[in-house]
C-alpha cells in the first residue's frame, strides 16, 4: 500500500532532523569549516546520497540550521505577544532563555560564536547578521513590554534586562555544574520583571 503524502511528509522531516542533529554535533565539536559533509553523513549514520537529496552542501544545511534558530525566537516572541500581562511576559523571556541554556549550553555557544564572526569570514558572517537581526527585533519588542510596565527610560532598562539575561547566559554555558539557575530567574525577575522593581 503506498504511502500518504502526509506519511511522506514526516519521513521527510525526520531525515532532515537526523541531518540538523548530526551537523550541530559535528559544529559544535569540529566548528564548521573543519566539518565535511561525509562527517555529516557519518554521524547521522545516513547515506551521502540522502543528505544532497535535501541539501546541496554545508553551507546550505549551515543556513537550514539558523533558519530553524531564527523561527524559534520568533515563536518565543509570539508566544510572549500572547500573554496578557508586560510582568508575565517578562518573565516568559526569562525562563525560556536561561532553561534553554541549562538544557543545552553547547547549542548556545555554538550561536554566540556564530553571531560574533569576524566579517573577514564571508560564509559565517552572513549568518551572523541574521542571527543579530532577530536579536535586534527581540529588542525591540522587549523595549514595547518595558514601555507597558510603565519604567522610566524603556529602552535603558531592555538594555539592563538583555545584558543581566546574557550575562546569566554565558555564565550558565561556561560554568554549567552547580550553577544556580533557579535562583538567578529568580533574581532577574525580582529585578526587571515588577513594576515595583524600578
Amino acid at each position: 500500500m503506498p504511502r500518504t503524502p502526509e506519511e511522506n511528509e514526516r519521513i521527510r522531516q525526520a531525515a532532515k532532523d537526523k541531518i540538523h542533529a548530526a551537523a550541530m554535533t559535528l559544529f559544535i565539536k569540529k566548528g564548521y569549516h573543519a566539518t565535511t559533509i561525509d562527517d555529516v553523513a557519518k554521524e547521522g549514520q545516513i547515506s551521502k546520497g540522502l543528505l544532497y537529496n535535501y541539501y546541496k552542501g554545508k553551507e546550505e544545511l549551515l543556513a537550514a540550521i539558523v533558519r530553524i534558530r531564527i523561527e524559534q525566537i520568533a515563536e518565543v516572541m509570539e508566544t510572549v505577544a500572547a500573554l496578557e500581562t508586560p510582568e508575565d511576559q517578562l518573565r516568559h523571556i526569562v525562563t525560556g532563555a536561561l532553561d534553554n541554556v541549562y538544557r543545552r549550553p553547547d547549542v548556545y555557544r555554538f550561536y554566540l560564536n556564530l553571531q560574533t564572526r569576524p566579517e573577514d569570514d564571508h560564509v559565517l558572517a552572513a549568518y551572523s547578521k541574521q542571527l543579530n537581526e532577530e536579536s535586534r527585533k527581540q529588542f525591540e519588542a522587549q523595549c514595547a513590554i518595558f514601555e507597558r510596565l510603565g519604567v522610566k527610560e524603556p529602552r535603558m532598562r531592555s538594555l539592563y534586562f538583555s545584558s543581566a539575561l546574557f550575562g546569566a547566559a554565558l555564565m550558565i554555558s561556561t560554568y554549567h555544574e552547580g550553577f544556580p539557575v533557579e535562583a538567578m530567574k529568580e533574581q532577574i525577575i525580582r529585578e526587571y520583571c515588577a513594576r515595583s522593581g524600578e
